[in-house]
């Protein structure tokens, strides 16, 4: 037998030891105020159970009670429990491309529907979720709270948008860190993709450290000009207007990994068909294993006994002394 919270005991017992003098001592003080014909007129008849009986069994009630508190359990040792369910890494695109309206409102805005549309196909999952550009970084840690990640998606708003090349390779190292000890390893990136230049390292690190790729494509094939912080389109050294348009060469890099690609469309087909990929190749897989103490707990016990000698002690409430 042990206690869960032994603490109670040294909380708890000054207030009991102070509870028990005021008793002792009750009745001596009234005998110091009240003649004694007086205080034999005012104290309880003898009808119902003596005072002392009754203090006593308040005692024992609240001695019960702070048992209770201490919560005893009896230990049976550890025990180890399987959590069922994916660990996933989804990857915002934060790049100037994102600007680009050739989606509604605009890509980033629609990535990020995109990205709460998967959240709520992953219910029991733990998400986290990283921002990348040329330099990525941890917007939210892994979590299954879903309302939680969506309100962290909602502050990305266009001032977070870098007009730097993006750095995939940076993005990747990050990625493997943050997965290291998950099994199994998965990236979900929500991007208007990436030209097979700049991914080249990015493939490199995802084989090295097992990393399944999976992308959502947002954007065009026509594509849509380039635009800056100020809502103007960006133009080139020859005076033309800049144009982005959606790049596929990370989705076929996806399915070289592992994994797979959707094109980003309205409705909600797209993701769910993702979401179906992933459940199929990681059926049954766990998220993680935990260990935790098995007890049992006696808490009620003391308890229900406490609540019993409280009930007799004040149902045997004595009754005064007409005048």
């Amino acid at each position: 037998m042990s206690f869960v919270n032994p603490q109670f005991f040294w909380i708890l017992i000054v207030p009991l030891i102070l509870f028990t003098f005021l008793i002792t001592i009750n009745k001596e003080r009234l005998s110091r105020i009240f003649d004694e014909k007086v205080l034999k007129r005012l104290s309880a008849t003898n009808e119902s159970m003596p005072m002392v009986v009754r203090n006593i069994l308040m005692l024992i009630a609240i001695s019960l009670m702070i048992v209770a508190f201490a919560r005893p359990v009896m230990e049976k040792g550890d025990k180890k429990v399987n959590i069922q369910g994916l660990t996933i890494l989804t990857a915002l695109d934060i790049s100037g491309s994102m600007r680009s309206e050739d989606v509604y409102p605009n890509r980033l805005e629609f990535a990020k529907t995109k990205m709460e549309t998967f959240f709520d196909q992953m219910p029991s999952d733990e998400i986290g979720i990283v921002a990348f550009a040329y330099s990525p970084f941890v917007l939210a840690p892994f979590s299954s709270d879903k309302e939680t990640l969506k309100m962290m998606i909602e502050g990305v708003d266009d001032t977070y948008i870098n007009m730097g090349s993006t750095d995939f390779s940076a993005l990747g190292e990050l990625s493997a860190s943050l997965l290291e000890k998950k099994k199994p390893k998965i990236l979900v990136l929500f991007t208007d993709g990436g030209d097979e230049e700049a991914i080249v390292g990015f493939s490199d690190i995802l084989k090295t450290n097992s990393v399944d790729l999976y992308v959502v494509l947002v954007g065009t094939d026509k594509g849509a000009p380039v635009i800056d912080e100020n809502g103007k389109a960006l133009t080139q050294k020859d005076g033309t207007i800049a144009i982005t348009q959606r790049n596929d060469a990370l989705g076929e890099l996806a399915k070289e990994n592992g994994g797979a690609y959707v094109l980003a469309s309205s409705g909600k087909e797209d993701i769910k068909q993702l979401t179906s990929v992933l459940r199929g190749k990681y059926k049954n897989q766990q998220q993680d294993e935990v260990t935790v103490k098995e007890r049992v707990e006696y808490f009620y016990y003391p308890l229900g006994f406490s609540l019993l000698f409280l009930l007799i002690a004040f149902s045997s409430m004595p009754k005064r002394r007409e005048v």
